[in-house]
């Protein structure tokens, strides 16, 4: 790990694509939303930065009515957006930038995708040094089970399972529930 990460101290909430094409379908939606709402909620009154993330792709394209954060979520004045078109919220944005300046080395992880953005950006963190907590009530993705995959619950709980058992010098990966983040 570099000095100047090790240098830093600081937190904050990274939203992870919490917006209306991608909520549209997601298992547990509205509950994950309220869930979010709280940890944002909680966050800003830790003086903790929230930094948002929206992805934007040919399906979803940049001002279009999907690409828009949730009506129940709104980024404050002052708080940053991230925009995106990689799964990984750290490749080609301007976050580990946005996050030095902040003096962030620990990023609490909530959003959607779980098995695509949420897992890109948490390994994403991980390998560039951050220490990564994902709430593990605070994630949520689509169906596909008729593809053949698990069903949302499973694949939310088989995320939980594989960021609990990560290890690397010098940084943590750790699960919790969203009641019990600290900041």
């Amino acid at each position: 790990m570099n000095q100047e990460m090790m240098n830093r101290s600081g937190t904050a909430l990274l939203v992870v694509d919490v917006q209306r094409s991608v909520m549209a379908d997601a298992w547990q939606a509205i509950e994950v939303t309220g869930r979010i709402a709280d940890l944002v909620d909680r966050a800003r009154q830790a003086d903790v930065p929230v930094v948002w993330v929206r992805h934007s792709s040919e399906s979803m394209p940049v001002d279009s009515d999907g690409w828009q954060i949730v009506a129940a979520l709104a980024p404050a004045a002052g708080e940053l957006i991230i925009e995106k078109r990689y799964g990984d919220s750290f490749e080609d944005t301007n976050l580990e930038e946005v996050l030095a300046g902040l003096g962030v080395r620990r990023l609490v992880v909530c959003g959607a995708q779980s098995d695509a953005c949420v897992l890109s950006t948490l390994f994403g963190g991980f390998v560039r040094g951050y220490d990564m907590t994902l709430v593990g009530d605070a994630h949520t993705t689509d169906d596909y089970s008729n593809y053949g995959a698990p069903t949302p619950d499973k694949v939310t709980a088989f995320i939980n399972m594989v960021w609990t058992y990560r290890s690397a010098p010098g940084r943590t990966a750790s699960v919790v529930t969203s009641e019990m983040v600290d900041w």
